[in-house]
């Protein structure tokens, strides 16, 4: 009986909705840290072969 009342109430799907959204955001910044960090290894490829393409005319 707890349990159906719980999900009746709007500040339990309202604090639901921000923990959702909170790891979905930290989520998205690990990625990009991840993006980040393989493009500073390896650089950007487009622009490495269009620089080899002007130095090679």
């Amino acid at each position: 009986m707890d349990a159906t009342r719980l999900l009746k109430e709007k500040k339990f799907w309202i604090a639901s909705f921000i923990v959702v959204w909170a790891a979905a955001l930290q989520g998205h910044m690990m990625w990009m840290q991840k993006q980040d960090a393989f493009q500073k290894k390896f650089g950007n490829q487009i622009e490495n072969h269009e620089e080899e393409d002007l130095s090679a005319s």
